[in-house]
C-alpha cells in the first residue's frame, strides 16, 4: 500500500478507513457467523463472509471491467459492507479510482491485494461487489447460490454468451433487454414501462 493510502489521508481522518466496514476487523466476541472464507492468489489477503447468498450476482461486460480484470467480463456478487470480515491482509490492500484514475480511497473504487494485485472487491458507497472466484466453496450447492442472474453492459461484450439469462445494455433494470433475454422478462419490462408511462400521463408529467 502506498504511504498516502496507509495513512488514510485521502479519507476523513488518519486511518479512519480501518475503523469502518468493510475494513473493520470483527472481534471474536462479536456476532459474526462466518459461512465462507476467501483469499487472493498469494494468500496475503484473507476474509470471510457471514451472508449465505449474495444480494445479487451478475456478469459485467463494460470496457472498464474488461481492462481492469484483463478478461472478457467480470463476475461479481453484491454484499453489504458488514457481511465481510478480514482475517488478515486488510493493511495490504490498494485502492484505485477508475474515474479519476487515482489511488485515493475515493468511493466508488476498486480494491486489490498490493502484493499479487488480485482484485478483491469493488467498494461502493453502500455496498461491495465481491468476486466469487476468490471464495473457497465447500460444495456445489454453495457455488450455485452465487450463480450469475444477469448480464450488464452486454452491448460492450467481446463474445456472445447464449445462456438465456437477462442481458441489459447498461445497468440491470435501468436499461434495455437485448439478444436472447428471456421473453417473459422482456414482456415484464415493457409492461412496467407502459404502466410508468400511463402514471406520468395521469399526473400530467408528459405534457
Amino acid at each position: 500500500m502506498d504511504a498516502q493510502q496507509a495513512d488514510g489521508e485521502s479519507t476523513s481522518g488518519i486511518n479512519e478507513w480501518k475503523k469502518k466496514a468493510p475494513y473493520k476487523v470483527h472481534d471474536k466476541g462479536e456476532d459474526f457467523k462466518a459461512l465462507y472464507d476467501a483469499n487472493c492468489h498469494c494468500g496475503k489477503v484473507k476474509y470471510e463472509l457471514s451472508r449465505q447468498e449474495p444480494l445479487d450476482s451478475k456478469l459485467c461486460h463494460c470496457s472498464t471491467c474488461q481492462r481492469q480484470h484483463a478478461a472478457p467480463f467480470q463476475w461479481a456478487a453484491i454484499f453489504h459492507k458488514e457481511d465481510i470480515n478480514f482475517l488478515q491482509g486488510h493493511h495490504d490492500l490498494e485502492w484505485y479510482d477508475p474515474t479519476a484514475k487515482s489511488i485515493e480511497h475515493k468511493l466508488p473504487c476498486k480494491v486489490r491485494c498490493s502484493f499479487c494485485h488480485s482484485p478483491i472487491m469493488d467498494e461502493g458507497r453502500n455496498m461491495i461487489l465481491l468476486f466469487p472466484s476468490l471464495v473457497n466453496f465447500k460444495s456445489k450447492e454453495d457455488r450455485e447460490l452465487f450463480k450469475p442472474r444477469c448480464h450488464m453492459f452486454y452491448d460492450q461484450r467481446v463474445m456472445d454468451i447464449p445462456d438465456g439469462l437477462p442481458k441489459w445494455t447498461g445497468i440491470n433494470n435501468e436499461s434495455d433487454l437485448i439478444e436472447d433475454s428471456p421473453p417473459e422478462k422482456v414482456r415484464e419490462l415493457e409492461r412496467k414501462r407502459e404502466e410508468e408511462r400511463e402514471e406520468r400521463f395521469k399526473k400530467g408529467e408528459n405534457k
